[in-house]
């Protein structure tokens, strides 16, 4: 029999705490997709439309977007900043019982916040935000987040802090900055849900939406690049392109996201001159946004051939195109006159999704893959069932923005048409009957997009199972031997 030691040795990285929250990731995608699909479906079948309060669409919508964007993706953030930290600076993560505690303390959140959702209990703005009591859980969360990752690279033994890990430490600021002032409030007692915003009126409408759009800049974009600059490179076995081009595009995007909040305004009773600045850097906005999408594919210089033989390859890639597609389409519809039609239509909602489901699901899903094999140490149990999940996740997103694109222009057309004697030429009632064919094209657009979500736990699941059988089969033979 062999000796062992009173101890056990530490291991050179902290993967337990990556793995928990990598396998949350999946399992918040699914619950937080599947819940898309059922209120897109209230949409398109008013049939599905129940008498229960708790599952109707008002209700089921924060739901599914806190599920998908704090879910699944914030889970996915998680796991990934904590695995890229320790790889990048060689060393263990720092304060292993504060990870736990993001962990736990992250995920009954979203627990409490979505038992709140389905119960009428929000703070009844725009993104329908949890009460002060989840605010403030999730800000100590944060607070214990930025220790750990800033502890972590302070005890690097690289002299240089990889560019992955500047736009992580961006992202954990600049959303400790956000959630912090967007979710000042007062409330009615200490043991009661309720409570009433510090702002009201058009002020209150600029601080949602300088959270709302610096979210997407911050936490769903200089996130998920911090995800591409370590994931790509590593999957293709190629240097960044341009590690100057990657210092050029975070200044760039820190400096100009953080003013294009109130394009999401225009025409309302702000400022026009605020208006009008966020619709200038918007437009700013494209030049860093494809400078970073150019730095992502072009890594693949002398590497393009992997993307005929590696499924995981083809998510990332493919994730960049949509990043390209989405930061074109978001500048073009923060001009005024674009915006005149866009707004308050199905067009909207069809471009969160492409950088949605396109670049920030679909960069998740490659590094995750990326993942799976070093954290248990073992192979993928398929890599043809990855090629499946690509193809139905792809058809989904098509399925999904087209339908969008046709729904919301349309809509906005028959809304600003006019007939010969100047009255309107369509009644509301008869752009909701244009859209229903698109709507029925956009929940099963939905459905493929899940049902890729499915095949890749199922694939997940077999291939932990056939890692905890292989450490068995060692841990036997090592103990006979």
């Amino acid at each position: 029999m062999m000796a062992h030691s009173a101890a056990a040795p530490v291991e050179q990285y902290n993967y337990d705490i990556v793995k928990k929250f990598t396998i949350m990731a999946i399992v918040w995608g699914i619950a937080g997709m599947t819940t898309g699909v059922y209120i897109a479906s209230e949409l398109a079948w008013p049939f599905l439309n129940f008498d229960i309060a708790q599952i109707t669409f008002g209700r089921l919508r924060p739901v599914h977007t806190s599920g998908v964007i704090f879910g699944f993706g914030g889970n996915a953030l998680f796991a990934t900043s904590f695995y890229v930290v320790q790889r990048t600076c060689q060393t263990r993560l720092w304060g292993s019982g504060l990870a736990e505690f993001c962990f736990w303390g992250w995920n009954i959140a979203l627990v409490v916040a979505g038992i709140g959702y389905t119960l009428g209990i929000t703070q009844a703005r725009e993104y329908a935000e949890p009460e002060w009591y989840v605010d403030l859980l999730i800000a100590v969360v944060w607070v214990v987040y930025f220790l750990i990752f800033t502890m972590t690279l302070m005890r690097r033994s690289q002299p240089h802090i990889y560019v992955a890990n500047w736009f992580y430490m961006a992202f954990i600021l600049a959303v400790a900055l956000l959630h912090i002032f967007n979710n000042l409030a007062l409330p009615v007692s200490f043991f009661g849900a309720k409570s009433y915003s510090l702002f009201s009126g058009a002020q209150d409408a600029m601080t949602q939406w300088w959270y709302g759009h610096n979210a997407v800049g911050f936490f769903l974009t200089a996130a998920f690049l911090g995800m591409m600059y370590y994931f790509v490179p590593k999957q293709a076995g190629r240097p960044v392109y341009s590690y100057r081009l990657s210092i050029v595009h975070f200044w760039a995007l820190g400096f100009m996201y953080m003013w294009v909040g109130t394009h999401h305004l225009h025409w309302t009773a702000i400022p026009d001159w605020t208006s009008s600045l966020a619709a200038a850097f918007s437009i700013l906005l494209l030049m860093p946004s494809w400078g970073g999408m150019i730095n992502g594919v072009m890594t693949l210089s002398g590497a393009w051939d992997k993307l005929r033989s590696d499924p995981i390859m083809m998510f990332l890639i493919t994730s960049l195109s949509f990043y390209g597609m989405s930061t074109f389409e978001g500048p073009m519809m923060a001009l005024k006159s674009v915006n005149a039609l866009s707004h308050y239509t199905d067009w909207t909602v069809g471009h969160v999704h492409s950088g949605a489901l396109g670049w920030v699901a679909m960069v998740s899903i490659g590094s995750i893959y990326h993942m799976i094999p070093r954290l248990w140490n073992t192979t993928l149990y398929s890599t043809r069932l990855i090629y499946a999940h690509f193809f139905l996740a792809t058809i989904g997103i098509l399925l999904y923005i087209t339908a969008m694109w046709v729904s919301g222009i349309g809509q906005g057309l028959m809304l600003r048409a006019f007939d010969d004697f100047g009255n309107l030429k369509y009644s509301f009632i008869e752009t909701v009957v244009f859209m229903h064919g698109p709507l029925m094209a956009r929940a099963i657009g939905g459905m493929f997009f899940v049902s890729g979500m499915l095949i890749m736990a199922y694939n997940v699941y077999m291939t932990l199972k056939n890692a905890k059988r292989v450490e068995a089969s060692d841990a036997s033979t090592s103990a006979t031997a």
